[in-house]
């Protein structure tokens, strides 16, 4: 993950998912949470936090709230934004720089979390394994763990495609221009980043990022969790989780139970 999610991205990356449903995303985690745990879940551990955009809601709900992220960059506007949880008596998430796949806090959490695909930039199997004991080593037995992936039956039958996109922020236009490209055999999609900011007709900023994104089958999510300590409950569509993943949902949310 080394060169991605840096400083220039980091400053435009809230804009470039503004129309995200961040909020209604975390009515479904809590929904799912309660719906799954053997007792109410008081403390949340969110791995590949980002700029804490599930993070916050969920602490608003009066979840006690720790955000984990190796970019410095996405961390600081995670902590500016939750910098006035405490006027409105909201306990304001904990957020710690540190890699997902060797993190060692020492303390377990009533469930965990894995949003916006973070799970498919672990791109080999020794990064997904050590990544899943990780997560297993900071939950209780029968703990819940909560993650979205790319469906590989959908990547495959959908296949990514190239986009640009424009939107005003501030005083300046954003244009991102996307392009992927597939490998099927290393169920990769390599997506190049391109960003330009403009203020008027000049450019104030540039970017290039290029993230590569693994996508998931049933049967290995059920071995790869399996071999770490965990039960795959459910994958259901997301974020229309009353339906059963197929070549339509690109995203599906998976429910795995911490084991013995």
């Amino acid at each position: 993950m080394s060169g991605i999610f840096g400083p220039a991205y980091a400053a435009v990356y809230d804009a470039l998912y503004g129309e995200k449903d961040y909020g209604g995303e975390s009515d479904l985690i809590a929904h799912l949470l309660a719906m799954h745990a053997d007792s109410p879940v008081a403390s949340v551990l969110d791995l590949g936090c980002g700029t804490g955009g599930h993070a916050l809601p969920l602490a608003a709900r009066g979840l006690r709230v720790t955000g984990v992220d190796r970019s410095p960059a996405m961390l600081a506007r995670a902590r500016e934004k939750s910098a006035g949880m405490a006027a409105a008596a909201v306990a304001a998430p904990d957020f710690i720089e540190a890699d997902v796949r060797t993190l060692r806090l020492g303390r377990v959490f009533d469930a965990a979390i894995m949003m916006f695909a973070v799970l498919g930039y672990q791109h080999d199997d020794d990064a997904l394994l050590a990544t899943l004991a990780s997560v297993r080593r900071h939950l209780p037995l029968s703990g819940l763990f909560l993650f979205d992936i790319w469906y590989g039956p959908a990547v495959l039958a959908q296949r990514p495609g190239d986009r640009v996109r424009s939107i005003s922020h501030a005083d300046e236009r954003i244009f991102r221009t996307t392009r992927s490209e597939l490998d099927i055999r290393a169920q990769i999609c390599r997506i190049d980043f391109h960003v330009l900011r403009l203020a008027g007709d000049r450019v104030v900023g540039e970017d290039r990022e290029t993230h590569a994104m693994r996508f998931f089958f049933d049967r290995e999510l059920d071995l790869a969790l399996a071999a770490c300590g965990f039960r795959l409950e459910a994958l259901r569509a997301f974020p229309d989780i009353g339906r059963e993943p197929d070549e339509t949902t690109w995203t599906v949310i998976g429910i795995a139970r911490a084991l013995p």
